[in-house]
């Protein structure tokens, strides 16, 4: 099967790539830079925030997956945030999304079924502090999910988002720079510690599969507990 990654050289996107290879796919990963990309993908150099027409161009006909992966993690007092930090962060979590998906929507109306997998945050639903910009993208992006599930089912065109909690990749290096901030945000969560790529990719991988071909305009929440379990 084809399958399309964006942001597919870093964090959770490098990691679903290596799943989707592991498993005999043909994968092409789109971001700025290859970085560690496997020599197995085929890279396409793109920068969601311009031109991504080249998608038409450089991608087979057919296309059964497609996961946007790109984020951000721009977190401030809500009284220093910039309009431009929120323009930045919509246009990065909504508006890149939303062109890739109107570049490549054709080809997944070409299978049979085919499956859409974008990323939201776990502070789209759960309040929390310094998270105002990030949060407001991010759930406009689970409002598009929500509609193109709806509008999409018709041509048995999956879509379903994954909402993490903090997860050890290099977006959130800043915010896992010490031992001590590592051990503080493991306790936020019930199950004692943060998320890994890996984790995330899994769900992610098994969304983009025929095994997850009953779900579509869904939530999942991939967090630790941090969305609906309290501990003490």
């Amino acid at each position: 099967m084809n399958y399309l990654i964006i942001g597919g050289s870093s964090g959770i996107g490098l990691q679903l790539v290596k799943n989707l290879l592991s498993q005999g796919h043909t994968v092409y990963a789109a971001s700025r830079q290859k970085k560690e990309l496997p020599t197995e993908a085929n890279f396409i150099e793109l920068d969601v925030l311009g031109d991504v027409s080249v998608l038409k161009t450089q991608l087979p006909d057919e296309l059964h997956g497609l996961a946007y992966c790109p984020g951000t993690i721009n977190l401030k007092p809500f009284g220093r945030l910039t309009e431009d930090d929120f323009l930045n962060d919509y246009k990065t979590n909504v508006i890149g999304a939303v062109k890739v998906i109107q570049q490549v929507i054709n080809k997944l109306k070409t299978v049979n079924t085919s499956s859409i997998v974008l990323f939201s945050t776990v502070a789209a639903k759960t309040g929390m502090g310094f998270h105002a910009s990030v949060a407001a993208s991010k759930s406009a992006l689970e409002g598009l999910v929500i509609s193109l599930a709806a509008e999409f089912a018709a041509n048995k065109i999956r879509v379903n988002v994954i909402a993490p909690s903090l997860t050890n990749t290099p977006l959130a290096a800043n915010l896992l720079s010490s031992p001590e901030r590592i051990e503080a945000s493991d306790k936020r969560h019930p199950l004692g510690r943060i998320g890994t790529a890996n984790e995330v990719a899994d769900a992610a991988e098994f969304l983009l599969s025929d095994k997850s071909s009953w779900i579509t305009g869904q939530v999942l929440g991939i967090d630790g507990g941090m969305s609906s379990l309290r501990t003490f």
